[in-house]
């Protein structure tokens, strides 16, 4: 087996997250949902945008997010997406390539516009996401390069990319390209929505073992296993996929490899400002440890430490310098 190129390469959606502060009284106006993610059309997304105060724009999408984490920690990472030959598509080409990221997918013409996800982030720092796909959900199997994904030591696929059809033909083709090279395959659930309508085919992938690191949260844990009892659910996996991580919000993390299991409790946070993206930055964290061999334990303190970070500030991507930050942890 050749040496990786890259350390992740990841699919995912290509968004731009729209991001405005709102009190619970809008929230409950607009009908919104609140912490939650719903998926809404073009002329819901431009209801919520008309609504919403003073924004913020920054490119997110969740494993992009991982990605911009990763690349501030010093990994080399690639990113594949659909953006549309539009304002917003070279936004996000622009801040996704600015952060040391690598990508070449060609732009869609002529099609839906360029993904956004209007968010409304409460005092209490929930964030209330409203996300309309647009260009993201038609990336083609086509737009992918075999070649490319052997490249990467591990290939990182979001759960939320697998709702619509067609890219989740295209990640398909990802993972029998990556298990033909003998790349690592990780997956993110996302969120239990997903769950409530793909997991049958998550537990197929599991059970045929293409999975070799799964990331969730504790309640995507127990949709995915039927188990509300935590250590039920971790039981239920452990067997099945070489590396289970699950977060726990403020009581930690939770890790099982080999048979070995770690616990990491949550960093310290002066304020909790706003959510979005503490798992994408957990996830940079841990894969970051992972590829360069760190023990399980380490790797769950650095995407604590990465994901203390995210939830101090607004957005989903890193404000401070993170290598800094996890030195004392590596040496």
């Amino acid at each position: 087996m050749t040496t990786p190129q890259f350390d992740v390469i990841a699919i995912g959606n290509a968004i731009v997250d729209v991001m405005a502060p709102a009190e619970d009284t809008q929230i409950a106006q607009l009908g919104l949902a609140k912490g939650g993610m719903t998926l809404v059309d073009a002329d819901r997304a431009a209801e919520l945008y008309a609504a919403m105060g003073p924004a913020r724009e920054i490119s997110g999408g969740s494993a992009a997010n991982t990605l911009a984490g990763l690349a501030a920690l010093g990994a080399k990472c690639g990113f594949i997406g659909q953006v549309a030959d539009d304002q917003f598509g070279q936004v996000f080409r622009h801040d996704i390539n600015a952060g040391g990221i690598a990508f070449d997918t060609p732009a869609s013409t002529g099609g839906a516009p360029t993904a956004q996800c209007l968010i409304f982030v409460t005092p209490d720092g929930q964030r209330t996401m409203n996300t309309f796909l647009g260009a993201s959900q038609y990336l083609p199997p086509e737009a992918l390069d075999d070649t490319l994904i052997a490249s990467a030591g591990v290939l990182y696929l979001e759960g939320y990319l697998w709702d619509p059809e067609e890219p989740r033909r295209a990640m398909r083709k990802a993972i029998a390209a990556a298990r033909a090279a003998g790349r690592k395959v990780a997956f993110t659930l996302s969120d239990s929505f997903v769950i409530a309508r793909h997991g049958d085919d998550f537990r197929t992938l599991i059970d045929a073992g293409e999975i070799d690191i799964l990331f969730a949260n504790e309640h995507e844990l127990a949709s995915l296993t039927g188990r509300e009892d935590f250590h039920e659910g971790i039981a239920a996996l452990e067997a099945k996929v070489p590396t289970l991580v699950v977060t726990r919000s403020e009581k930690g993390a939770h890790a099982v490899s080999g048979g070995e299991h770690a616990h990491v409790a949550a960093e310290p946070v002066a304020r909790v400002v706003d959510t979005t993206g503490a798992g994408d930055l957990f996830a940079a964290g841990f894969l970051f440890g992972h590829v360069r061999g760190l023990p399980l334990g380490e790797c769950l303190r650095l995407g604590a430490i990465c994901a203390a970070e995210i939830i101090s500030h607004y957005g989903a991507r890193p404000e401070a310098d993170l290598a800094d930050l996890i030195a004392p942890v590596i040496g």
